[in-house]
């Protein structure tokens, strides 16, 4: 009996589906639109890191710079998918499950990239932000696309919840660089300046005293 009643439940979510896509359509515009927009950003950022360190690490880029736009194109991909017009869930749980699992995936290899970072050691804060809150996105992207058919409009809240997460980790972490740029800058401009600073206003070295003449050299002149 139970058996029939949730393939009664579970044909109702299937025929629902679509409606219940439907109601996240603004939702996910404006997400999707947003991550889009800001992918550009992060080329800004790279320029920035090229023109402070001249030779910047591949290490540094990789466990950095490019999860945010990796962060980015995945809440774009999940927009996307829960905003075409599925005819059952199934496509769009498929998807979903696998940008979320391919994001677990990459997030263990940046941890792996960032504990072998050569040039720059994380801090709590980076291991906060660029390790543990993405990993909690992905892993809840992926349970949610396993778990939807149980839980239909609680696993796309859950879905929504890790896409939001992962846009506003990937603004963080590109203004995080920025301003660890900016700031290496003006650093490195200061210590210029007051090296520059130091080398004008150096005192000159006083000229020797000419050697006093003797008595006798004087008379025979």
């Amino acid at each position: 009996m139970w058996t029939a009643r949730l393939r009664r439940y579970i044909l109702c979510v299937m025929q629902e589906a679509p409606h219940l896509f439907g109601a996240w359509e603004s939702f996910y515009v404006i997400v999707g639109s947003s991550a889009a927009a800001l992918t550009g950003l992060q080329f800004v950022v790279i320029t920035l890191i090229k023109e402070a360190w001249r030779t910047p690490s591949t290490g540094e880029i990789g466990a950095y710079a490019t999860p945010t736009i990796f962060h980015f194109c995945a809440t774009l991909a999940v927009s996307a998918t829960l905003s075409a017009p599925w005819p059952t869930h199934t496509g769009a749980r498929l998807l979903i499950g696998a940008t979320g699992l391919t994001g677990l995936v990459y997030a263990a290899y940046v941890t792996w990239r960032a504990t072998h970072s050569s040039r720059y050691k994380p801090v709590l804060e980076d291991w906060i932000w660029h390790v543990t809150l993405p990993l909690i996105a992905y892993l809840a992207m992926f349970v949610s696309a396993v778990t939807l058919e149980a839980s239909f409009v609680g696993s796309l809240f859950a879905i929504a919840g890790s896409a939001l997460l992962l846009l506003y980790i990937g603004i963080h972490n590109a203004w995080d660089t920025t301003t660890y740029v900016a700031s290496g800058q003006a650093a490195s401009t200061e210590r210029v300046a007051e090296q520059t600073g130091s080398a004008g206003t150096r005192t000159p070295e006083p000229s020797p005293a000419p050697a006093p003449v003797s008595s006798s050299a004087a008379q025979g002149q």
